[in-house]
């Protein structure tokens, strides 16, 4: 039995990873957002591809992608899994000077990819405002969610 019922901590409240071993490995797959608001002459420099440091979208992607490669290196607890694939979606809401980010992980494994999906639109995030600091230090990045969770034992979980 886990300590208060948290599967991260052993019964006498020590911190371990969680043992996966006898859970059927599906395929599953998570979405997770964020957001990045900024000035609307940092917003127009992004869309436009003038940024000083490179296309912000790209890198970002790329970014994201490693990100998600890497959340196991980042989470004490998170297991590492060999995702199946991860992919980052931008959108550019001009009227407001966001850029709305969506991650989407894949795994067939045996345990989630909701983390995957997490740390991948952060780290995009946090790579926009690397990249656009220099012209905007009153960035804001915003609402990172989980949206989706598809797959497991849990089912299918939607915001």
């Amino acid at each position: 039995m886990a300590f208060d019922g948290l599967t991260h901590f052993d019964d006498e409240g020590g911190a371990h990873m969680v043992d996966v071993g006898g859970k059927e490995v599906t395929s599953r797959v998570a979405v997770a957002a964020a957001t990045v608001t900024m000035a609307a002459e940092t917003f127009q420099k992004v869309k436009n591809r003038q940024m000083k440091k490179g296309d912000v979208i790209e890198v970002a992607r790329l970014a994201g992608i490693t990100g998600a490669k890497r959340t196991s290196d980042l989470i004490p607890l998170c297991h590492p899994i060999g995702l199946d694939s991860v992919s980052l979606d931008f959108d550019l809401v001009e009227e407001a000077n966001r850029i709305d980010i969506r991650a989407t992980a894949s795994v067939s494994s045996r345990t989630g990819v909701e983390m995957e999906a997490l740390t991948a639109a952060s780290v995009a995030a946090l790579t926009i405002y690397d990249m656009c600091k220099a012209v905007d230090r009153g960035m804001v990045i915003g609402e990172v969610k989980l949206l989706l969770k598809d797959g497991g034992k849990s089912g299918r979980w939607e915001r």
